[in-house]
């Protein structure tokens, strides 16, 4: 019995030899990039929550420390926050709608079979996103110019309308930053969209043709529905890069002119780190920036259902 057992039990033993091995093995093989990650994304992020607890500022680098979270309190009594939250919701809200109409337009029209020249098509509208965004950004500042402006030439030239002074009024200047990133972002949702559309199986469309449905029913009773679970995370994705895009804002408006006016938050958090040197100011706010984001995304993918299958 004796030999039995231990008969029985050796190839177990030597079974998790072999698991315990494989775990050393995949530890040894994902080491270097946990060891990465910890470099650049979490000693980085836990460093900026320090930061936050600090008074460190332009008077305060090397002799900074630990106040706790004034900082904090700081921030939410800024007077100009909540007007610059509001600003930013506004800024993330119309890029994003304009985003996802245009890209599911642009990609329902190109998947249609009577589209000819289906490839160079994509190629012009993909583009805008392919170039570098301050390349295009600052064509976009050029071509708002007051005088020479292609905008202004547009609208005075064949609209019959005085030109407007896009870069010179809080209005227009941020209006001006919409438009340069509504031309930006939607390519990256056209591709995604077209990518759904070809998952979609044709014999869906077939039987609503035999059922007499129209090209607007089939588009909200099957494309739609059967989009949602891609365009979900991407709307997501669209939303947070647009809420943290400081790019545009700050190339097109030239660092938040005039005075100031076209700030969204985090190009307000750019101008306090790097113009204002408040670096412990800064870091709380994009401690704030962070967890608005991160409660926004959970409670949104919980609402939208996201991770459900389409079928």
């Amino acid at each position: 019995m004796a030999a039995g057992s231990a008969a029985l039990t050796t190839p177990m033993a030597g079974g998790d030899r072999e698991k315990r091995y494989m775990r050393w093995y995949l530890t040894l093989l994902l080491g270097p990039a946990i060891l990465l990650i910890l470099a650049v994304v979490a000693y980085p992020f836990f460093f900026n929550v320090v930061l936050s607890l600090s008074n460190m500022n332009i008077y305060h680098i090397h002799d900074w420390e630990v106040i706790g979270l004034q900082q904090y309190a700081a921030v939410f009594a800024e007077p100009r926050f909540w007007e610059i939250l509001f600003k930013t919701v506004v800024w993330t809200v119309v890029n994003v709608f304009f985003h996802v109409t245009l890209g599911v337009f642009l990609a329902v029209v190109l998947h249609q079979k009577f589209i000819r020249g289906k490839s160079a098509w994509r190629v012009m509208l993909i583009l805008p996103w392919a170039l570098p965004q301050y390349i295009t950004a600052l064509t976009w500042r050029g071509m708002f110019n007051y005088e020479f402006g292609a905008i202004n030439l547009i609208i005075t030239k064949y609209m019959n309308m005085s030109p407007v002074a896009w870069l010179t009024s809080p209005v227009e200047a941020f209006l001006a930053a919409i438009l340069t990133n509504i031309w930006l972002g939607f390519p990256f949702m056209m591709v995604v969209a077209l990518g759904a559309l070809q998952s979609i199986p044709q014999e869906l469309y077939e039987a609503a043709d035999v059922d007499g449905a129209s090209a607007w029913k089939q588009f909200w009773n099957i494309t739609a529905p059967l989009l949602r679970p891609v365009m979900v995370p991407a709307i997501t994705l669209g939303l947070v890069w647009t809420f943290n895009n400081v790019n545009v804002v700050w190339l097109v408006s030239n660092g938040g002119e005039p005075n100031n006016q076209t700030h969204i938050l985090v190009s307000f958090v750019y101008e306090a780190a790097f113009t204002a040197y408040r670096f412990g100011w800064a870091a709380a706010l994009s401690m704030v920036i962070f967890a608005i984001l991160f409660t926004f995304t959970q409670i949104f993918l919980k609402k939208t259902n996201a991770t459900e299958a389409a079928y």
